[in-house]
């Protein structure tokens, strides 16, 4: 299998769409996170809406978060959105062993608010079993990482074994879940051991099509030492292929879609495809051993 050779810079070009169906029976105001985000590492080359039918919108941007918006407002009857982008990711690799976490004292005050319980993360309840599992690990990348191979290895991934107000205490105890899941175990766990982590969600490149239809992806991000790390406990597609949506403490924050009003949808259809340039120094995504960074 081809992999990732060097640590440095690596750059990935994905496209994707997504596209939402609902029965909408009163006027609704809908608020969809589905834009691609736009930040330091990676950038929107193109993108466009379709709603149908026709329908004002506007695209917001969350302050904090940086999370771009689709807001809408739609009277009773059927509604479908349609979204498309090209996005290209620098990611930053390197060896897991220089990545070594700092004190919390010398953390940036941005990342503090992520090392607080939240409404799925009951980072304090799981304290005991992190410092039981994990205390005697020095803190940097291989514990974070021996954190997130925990969750692989105690937690099943099976879809529908779970809901949107399932928690990390609830999966411990099931031993089941899907993406969100898995993701909600790992921050508690990571935070009770005093390192920021936070929720992402997005579209992944090189999961297995055994595992249904492509559909949002969540994974982890923990801050160690001067930057953020992704981690996917699922292990479901390689860390080179991901592309960030939305950003919060947990999956609260992050719903790909909220509606307010009465709406029946439909499960999103999602389709991408990684593009190739290798004049340019684009190549598919393909798995790594190295530690992949693409937030500072």
């Amino acid at each position: 299998m081809q992999r990732v050779a060097a640590p440095g810079e690596s750059r990935l070009r994905l496209e994707y769409a997504i596209g939402l169906r609902y029965d909408v029976y009163v006027p609704t105001a809908f608020v969809l996170n589905v834009h691609a985000a736009e930040t330091a590492q990676q950038r929107v080359l193109e993108e466009d809406v379709e709603v149908d039918p026709s329908r004002t919108w506007r695209v917001d941007t969350e302050p904090a978060s940086g999370n771009r918006l689709l807001r809408l407002t739609s009277e009773p009857g059927k509604l479908d959105v349609r979204y498309r982008a090209v996005v290209e990711v620098t990611q930053h690799l390197a060896l897991p062993e220089n990545v070594v976490a700092e004190p919390i004292d010398e953390l940036p005050a941005p990342v503090l608010p992520y090392l607080l319980a939240s409404r799925y993360c009951q980072a304090d309840q799981v304290q005991g079993l992190a410092w039981r599992e994990f205390g005697d690990m020095s803190p940097g990348f291989a514990q974070a990482a021996a954190v997130s191979r925990y969750v692989h290895d105690h937690v099943e991934f099976r879809p529908g074994t779970s809901t949107v107000s399932t928690s990390a205490l609830e999966t411990l105890e099931q031993g089941v879940g899907v993406c969100r899941d898995f993701v909600h175990v790992t921050i508690a766990m990571l935070r009770a051991l005093n390192y920021p982590a936070r929720f992402v969600t997005g579209v992944d490149y090189g999961a297995s099509q055994d595992l249904g239809p492509p559909d949002f992806h969540s994974y982890v991000e923990a801050y160690i030492g001067d930057r953020w790390w992704l981690f996917d406990p699922t292990g479901i597609t390689p860390l080179t292929g991901l592309i960030r949506i939305g950003t919060g403490r947990d999956a609260a924050d992050v719903a790909f879609a909220t509606m307010f009003g009465r709406v029946q949808g439909t499960m999103p259809q999602v389709r991408f495809h990684a593009l190739e340039d290798e004049a340019d120094g684009i190549a598919k995504p393909v798995p790594t051993a190295f530690a992949v960074s693409t937030a500072q």
